[in-house]
């Protein structure tokens, strides 16, 4: 109820920001928070199979080849900095709702935040997307290399794609989705509070 009264006199621009803040806090917060963790999980159950690792014939295997997993880990990284940002908004947005005018943040500050935000989002992008480089190359190269005829030569399973290196993949693809979703909902934040 007070929560109510205090918005009431709120002028209708910071009630249309808190508002916009507040929801896109929480969506992205949900949506990234558990995009991070399937990630997370995904990444640790296959990165003792798809670290490189030598083989009988002298060469490497795994989707990690190339730093590929790196990357992701990294990407990973910085998606819990932005998972922590996005929960920011829904603070931010009790601040701006908050009956005190001294504690409120000005629009400056709160595009700042909103910014930065971005920022961590479109760093943690580039990264993910830097992993996902990696990762498909080693694994373009492995299906290249797989031997056409078994009649007459010995296999080495090594050289095939392992159904553990898909899980790399869709690890990095989880973590590329989760950031997207963050520079969505902060390039939809920069609009409203722009239009205020």
């Amino acid at each position: 109820m007070t929560d109510q009264l205090d918005t009431e006199k709120l002028p209708p621009a910071a009630q249309r920001v808190a508002f916009a803040l507040r929801t896109a806090g929480w969506v992205c917060f949900w949506v990234q928070l558990v995009l991070a963790v399937v990630a997370t999980i995904i990444l640790l159950f296959a990165i003792p199979f798809a670290l490189p690792r030598a083989t009988p014939t002298g060469g490497t295997t795994g989707a990690g080849t190339g730093g590929g997993v790196f990357f992701a880990i990294c990407g990973l990284i910085v998606l819990g900095y932005s998972v922590y940002r996005a929960f920011r908004f829904t603070r931010l947005s009790r601040e701006i709702r908050s009956p005190a005018n001294a504690v409120r943040p000005k629009k400056a500050d709160t595009i700042k935040d909103v910014r930065l935000t971005l920022m961590s989002n479109m760093a943690g992008m580039l990264l993910t997307l830097i992993g996902a480089e990696a990762i498909s190359g080693t694994l373009l190269a492995k299906s290249l290399a797989q031997p056409q005829a078994f009649f007459g030569t010995a296999i080495d399973l090594s050289r095939f794609i392992q159904p553990l290196d898909i899980f790399v993949v869709l690890a990095n693809t989880h973590a590329t989705v989760a950031h997207f979703v963050g520079i969505v909902a902060t390039l939809w934040l920069l609009d409203r509070i722009n239009k205020q």
